[in-house]
């Protein structure tokens, strides 16, 4: 069996991280119970760095608590900006030099834990990121070894048709 190489787009470094970061959001009231806490507004951005890829993206994180021994409640919000840098092996024989990088989420940013220090809140935030790279690699692809010639694609004509056609033409109608 015979090989061909062929160049084509294709995945050339592919992986998946996880995160967990600490914030403090200092507030005015000094909360009594944590009532809720969510992530939203998750956007992100890949890009390459090097031979590392990097994510810019951001989140707004809401908490929801109660103050004023549990009497009052309201709602603060802390926009987090994170730039994470991945280490993703590249396949052989892949061209880097032009590549697109495809970022997604694998586990959406969600508040896993939210602590009450006096006037700080402090929350933990996970999430995991996957990245791929699509570049330009090399492939080999079997192909046949005698593989069928061309067909020589004759027109036919009938040689009495031919002849009629010639008889049928009139030569003096151009004078």
């Amino acid at each position: 069996m015979a090989f061909k190489e062929i160049v084509t787009k294709a995945i050339v470094g592919k992986g998946k991280k996880y995160f967990k970061n600490s914030y403090d959001l200092e507030v005015n009231d000094a909360p009594s119970t944590i009532l809720g806490c969510w992530v939203i507004n998750h956007k992100f951005k890949g890009y390459k760095t090097g031979d590392k890829v990097g994510v810019n993206g951001s989140y707004d994180v809401n908490i929801w608590y109660s103050y004023d021994k549990d009497s009052k409640t309201t709602v603060v919000n802390k926009n987090v900006s994170y730039n994470d840098v991945f280490n993703v092996k590249i396949k052989e024989n892949a061209d880097t030099s032009d590549t697109d990088i495809i970022v997604r989420t694998l586990k959406q940013p969600n508040c896993s834990k939210v602590d009450i220090d006096g006037n700080v809140i402090r929350f933990d935030v996970e999430k995991e990121l996957g990245v791929e790279i699509v570049g330009e690699t090399k492939m080999k692809i079997a192909i046949e070894e005698d593989e069928e010639p061309w067909d020589e694609i004759e027109d036919e004509v009938d040689e009495k048709i031919e002849e009629e056609i010639d008889e049928s033409v009139n030569t003096d109608y151009i004078e």
